[in-house]
Parts: structure tokens; sequence; C-alpha cells
């Protein structure tokens, strides 16, 4: 996984699995009380773990009132949070598709 500073931007790794999970949540708990630019465009897989991590940090930066940017995120992301029963409008994942 990396993260850009200059620029703001979390890049998630291509298999959001359960070994991605906690350092997954590490880089959201660095990045917390920053403007946050979420890349999704190399996710190909997408487990529990990871999307219980990514929704807590969604729910924490509204909660902080935070700006938080979903910024390329791929088919494949947007698929398996649709079957996972993720409402991407409420939830604050609305649908971006990868450039």
């Amino acid at each position: 996984m990396e993260s850009t500073e200059a620029s703001g931007v979390l890049t998630l790794p291509s298999n959001l699995n359960l070994i991605a999970a906690a350092p997954l949540k590490a880089q959201f708990l660095a990045r917390r009380g920053e403007t946050l630019y979420v890349d999704g465009a190399n996710v190909a897989r997408v487990g529990g773990q990871c999307l219980q991590v990514l929704l807590s940090a969604r729910k924490t930066w509204a909660a902080d009132g935070m700006e938080w940017v979903n910024k390329n995120f791929s088919p494949e992301l947007i698929s398996a949070l649709e079957e996972m029963g993720v409402d991407l409008g409420e939830s604050g994942l609305k649908e971006e598709l990868a450039e």
C-alpha cells in the first residue's frame, strides 16, 4: 500500500485481503485529521476485514469533519462493495471509475 504525502493520496493495494487489513488500518490512523484522497484504481479483490477497515475509516473522517475523496475506484472494487451490500452513496464511497 502506498501513501503519497505531498499529494495527499493513499493508494489501496490490489488485494485487500486479511493480510492487508492491519497495514491498511495503520495507514488510515497515520493520516487521521488530514484531507484524504483514496485511490482504488488497482484494487482487484476485497475481503471482509478490509471492507470493515475502509468503512470505519470513512465514518471516522466524516465524524471528524475531514475531507475524504474517492479517486479512481476500480470496477472490481465497486462491484465487491455492492456485492457485500454496501450502499456507495450512504457510506460515502460513491462510485468513481478508474481513469
